[in-house]
């Protein structure tokens, strides 16, 4: 799978998850023990596992549609993935400290986000930073150009070693 692909994928899969977030029957009530949010507006959990609440969903919302700007070439595939894992990463890290697993009491992490979040950050990690993903991130035009690079350094090339070749005696 290509790094754009991926780009794609994740942008459906969180696309998805920020538009069930706003659907209030996809969301379970959240238990009396849940860390306290401010911002209470949407909040619940996810099919009954992941507390989202309405800037989660959100956030979730704008890397889908950054995913799929992604994939079409609009910004980078693998800086989507760089980023993805970095974000994601330290969302889950965070996620385990429970002075921080609401971020600041604005955004749900804790529970089940721990794990997806985790999840995310690895897969993205692996197409961002493979040798493959370098390549294959290329747009169309930056292809024609290194193609071209390559072409006037050949051309380069050969004209140096024509110029050795030739004895300075001739022609003088």
């Amino acid at each position: 799978m290509t790094t754009p692909t991926f780009a794609l994928i994740f942008g459906i899969a969180y696309l998805g998850a920020g538009v069930l977030g706003l659907v209030p029957a996809m969301l379970a009530p959240p238990p009396t023990n849940a860390p306290a949010t401010s911002v209470t507006l949407l909040h619940g959990y996810l099919l009954g596992l992941f507390p989202v609440n309405i800037l989660h969903s959100a956030i979730h919302l704008l890397i889908g549609l950054w995913g799929i700007a992604a994939w079409a070439g609009i910004t980078g595939a693998v800086m989507y993935a760089r980023s993805l894992a970095v974000f994601y990463g330290v969302l889950a890290l965070m996620g385990f400290i429970p002075a921080m697993n609401t971020v600041f009491g604005l955004i749900p992490i804790h529970g089940h986000d721990v794990w997806l979040h985790a999840g995310s950050a690895l897969i993205a990690a692996y197409f961002g930073w493979r040798t493959v993903a370098r390549m294959s991130a290329r747009t169309p035009a930056e292809r024609r150009m290194i193609e071209r690079r390559r072409a006037m350094v050949a051309v380069a090339v050969e004209r140096r070693q024509a110029d050795r070749r030739r004895p300075t005696w001739v022609g003088a």
